[in-house]
Order: C-alpha cells, then structure tokens, then sequence
C-alpha cells in the first residue's frame, strides 16, 4: 500500500497521473482519493461569520489563494477498508499517513486514545524522513555517507509500542539522539499536541537503543480530540523582491551597509517620483558577518559577504524599479561588488498565511476509490480537557566551584517553526545534566539570546521521558514561512546558536565532557 498526503490542490491530477502510469506499466491499481480539506468555496461564508486569525486575530482576508483544513486519519482508513492500494489526500497532517493503516491493521477504534497517540507518535518521528536517521542532526559529524543516508523504517505492535531502524548497509544513524531530536521537532507543549483525531501526551515517551540502527519507542498517552479542526488559508498580500550582490576585500561589512543604505535612499526618491507609496518593508542580511545572531554579535573582520535587501510593496511596477536600479550598485557604489547572485532579482507575489479553527461538523468527507464516492463518518464532538503539565523544581545557586561548558556539550537540540512560531528541543545527554541545563537556560535567558528576532514570549515545557525541555519562541520568525523576510524565516538554525549558550556545571562534570 501507498499512501500520500500529495494531491495538494488538484487530487484528480494525480490520481489520473498515477493511473496513466499504471495503465502503461500494465498494473491494475485501485487508487483512492479523498475530499473534505478543500474548503475556498467557502470563503464568503468564513468572511460573514467574522473568523480570526487564531495567532494575531486578524480579520479573514478579503480574497484567499486557497482554504485547506489539516484532516485526520478516517478517510485514509475507509479508503483501505475499500481495497485501495494508493490513497491519495490533500491537506491532512503528516502522522496520519502511519496512523490510519494502523488503526486499519490493528482495527483501533476512534476512542483507543493511547493507541492513537502511540501510531501519531511513529508517524511523527519519521514524517520527514532522514531528519530521524541523522539529517539535521546535532552530531553530524558522526554521521556517516550523507550521500546515501537511510530512510527510516517503523514496526509497531499492536499495543502501540515500536522500533524505528532504517534500511541495512546505508548511510546515516539511528540512535536516542537522533530520534528524540524528532520527538520535539515543530511542537509546542509536548503534553498536549492537537492532532485531528487524539490530543496526544509525549512528555513520558521513552526512547531506548536496543542495537545498533535500532531504537525501542514507547509510552504516548492519548486524549478525546478537540472538536475542531485547524484550516490554513492563504492569500496574496503585495509583492516582495531580493536582491543579492556579493561584495569582497577589507571592511565588506560597512560597504555592505552603506550600499543597502544608499540603495533605500534611492528609492525613496524613485518611488516618490513615480507616485508610489514608500516601500511597505525592508530587511537587510549581510551574510558572512554572522547576521543570524543579531547586531550586536556580527563580525566585522569578514572579507566577503553576500548583502541580501529584500523589500516590498503593494505594487508590483513599484518593485520592478528596485530590480532595475540595484544594478547601479556593482558599478557606481562602494568598491568590491563582484556580482548578483542569481542575476537580476524577480519580483513575485508575497504569499501569507490565516491560521483558524472550524467546527468539524462543519466539515464533510468522502472518499472516491475508482469514481465510487463513500461518505467518511468521523466523531465531531471532542471532549479534550487540558491536563496540567509536568514541571521539575530548578536547582538553585551552584555551589562553588563550577566551570562554564557549551550546551552542546550537554545536550542535543534542534530547531523548527509552527506559523511564526519557533521551537527549540533540548535534550540533555545524561539525566544527570538536566538540572543544570535548566538552571543556566531559563525562559528569560533564551529571550535575550533572541532578543533580535523575538516579539512575543518564550514558554517552556519539561520532558521528563528523554530529560529534556522544549521552548516556544513566540512570533520571532518575521511572520514566518513565505510571508517573513527573515534569512531564517522557518528558524532551522535556532537551535545551533542555543547550542553555544554556555551552561554553569561542576568541574567533574566539566572534566566527564571535555574529556
């Protein structure tokens, strides 16, 4: 069986795609569809009941590129129970690619909520493939033939618990690091991740190397789901343009300022000429200076840099001016512009995002295996209750003496987004370490650490399961995805400037990872 969150916005396509294939192959496949996430005829409706933005709370746009809402595992379920061999969806959440053959194989009901939450779980730590083999790992030095690095493999049992591996003589590394860098990745609370079809407890989930390449998973807890789902709209919003000109040879970073400066002056002036409005934004990055850590930490000593100036605007024309005269700058500005990266730069549509929630009785769903259309029953009335989450007691002042190590040294982590939010997992490297990493790291301290790209709150939650914490940077990813100008604007190298934070520990333990 193949199954595949791919149809994106045009599920007949694939599906006829897919059979053409097959025809040609001379294979009879059953393939299956299934409709339900795509909600843009709806549009008008959502605009007259007011829907806001469930982060910002803005109102619902006035024109949308598409309406999707995040579905669950019972249409992929009833597509089996009808002899698919390949279902294809549209918008669902990744972890229900695994979990709806389970639920299938094992014939879990929708109240099985520890079951649930274990297959979201193996759904969750392989949705995106080699990042539980070694990709994106902390270690990455240890990881060996990137080149040919192993997809993983899950085997789970009919009581939820499963191993996770990866194909024999291939690249990469399975190990407790590697899977519980994934366990945190792109969530928030980890004793409450919202999912369709279960509220989903990962705080007590323990991770165990039984062998090599071979790692034992188990203790998700499950609750009733909530009685709605997440949609994600997108729409237009304006016009945005970057423009790249690498710049080499003594004091590369002030030469990189004052051209973007004279640049934005420039344009001012253009822009006013021409009647248009003022650039509705601009960000710089001078790359090569360690941008990434904020103003205050950036090199000066850097001899090349890339200046990246992106800017936008309502008007697209406004834009193709700024295309037009950043040429100006290789040949009649600062010395040492050696060239575009990537040519001129193109103007194209800013793309963003309106996060809400909808009941799901508003919602229907169906599955059409070979042009037979099978309505999906799902249950819509919830019953989630938040649960308190797990909190252990802060260490208080070292003792004297202590010595000052990386968090590396401590610890494993890595970063991703949710919206224009960021996550950091951190996962100590011995239970022993975490008391001190939760001493030194505290909420505050990882707000000044991103203090240049923050703008909301920093939560934190404790994850006992793999001593570990996981912290919540909220809108610091300049809106994020498409929508943020930021050079980081999914924060994947959060996570590795936290790394270098330097943690307080006793000079045995100083000596234990020094060693």
């Amino acid at each position: 069986k193949i199954i595949s969150n791919a149809g994106g916005i045009n599920l007949d396509a694939c599906r006829n795609i897919l059979e053409e294939k097959a025809k040609e192959s001379g294979v009879d496949l059953k393939i299956a569809v299934v409709r339900g996430d795509n909600l843009i005829e709806a549009a008008p409706k959502f605009r007259e009941m007011d829907m806001t933005d469930m982060e910002s709370g803005k109102s619902f746009p006035q024109t949308c590129l598409s309406i999707n809402a995040y579905l669950g595992a019972p249409g992929i379920v009833k597509a089996l129970k009808h002899g698919a061999d390949i279902v294809i969806t549209g918008r669902c959440v990744d972890s229900a690619m695994v979990l709806a053959p389970l639920i299938q194989e094992f014939n879990w009901s929708d109240t099985d909520y520890n079951l649930l939450a274990s297959g979201s779980l193996a759904g969750h730590i392989i949705e995106c493939g080699a990042q539980c083999t070694g990709g994106n790992f902390t270690d990455w030095k240890q990881i060996q033939r990137f080149d040919d690095i192993g997809f993983p493999i899950v085997e789970v049992e009919s009581n939820g618990e499963f191993t996770v591996s990866k194909p024999e003589d291939t690249g990469g590394m399975v190990s407790f690091g590697t899977i519980a860098e994934q366990l945190l990745y792109e969530i928030g609370n980890p004793s409450e991740y919202l999912l369709p079809d279960v509220v989903c407890d990962f705080s007590n989930v323990s991770i165990e190397e039984q062998e090599n390449d071979l790692v034992f998973v188990k203790g998700a807890k499950g609750y009733p789901p909530t009685d709605t789902f997440k949609v994600l709209a997108t729409y237009m919003h304006g016009y945005r343009v970057t423009g790249t000109l690498v710049i080499g040879g003594m004091e590369a970073k002030e030469k990189g300022t004052i051209i973007a400066d004279a640049i934005i002056k420039n344009m001012s002036r253009i822009l006013k000429e021409y009647g248009f409005k003022a650039f509705t934004d601009t960000s710089l990055d001078l790359i090569g200076t360690d941008s990434i850590y904020g103003p205050d930490k950036s090199r000066t000593d850097s001899k090349e840099i890339v200046m990246r100036l992106t800017a936008t605007h309502e008007k697209k024309d406004a834009l193709i001016l700024f295309s037009r005269e950043i040429a100006q700058a290789v040949t009649g500005m600062a010395a040492g512009v050696m060239n575009y990266l990537g040519g001129r730069p193109r103007v194209s549509p800013s793309i963003h995002l309106f996060s809400f929630l909808l009941s799901k009785d508003q919602i229907s769903v169906e599955v059409d295996v070979n042009n037979t259309k099978i309505k999906v029953d799902f249950p819509t009335d919830g019953g989630y209750l938040a649960v308190e989450n797990i909190h252990l007691p802060d260490l208080g002042e070292l003792a004297e003496p202590y010595a000052i190590v990386p968090l590396i040294k401590l610890a494993f982590a890595r970063s991703g987004d949710k919206g224009d939010h960021a996550n950091i997992g951190v996962i100590a490297r011995k239970p022993e370490y975490l008391p001190f990493i939760q001493n030194a790291l505290t909420k505050d301290k990882v707000a000044e650490n991103f203090s240049h790209v923050l703008k909301g709150e920093v939560e934190c939650w404790n994850v006992p399961g793999v001593h570990g914490l996981n912290f919540l940077l909220k809108n610091s990813l300049g809106g994020g995805g498409m929508a943020s100008l930021n050079i980081d604007p999914q924060g994947k190298a959060y996570a590795q400037q936290l790394l270098e934070f330097e943690i307080p520990v006793p000079h045995t333990i100083a000596r234990q990872v020094q060693s």
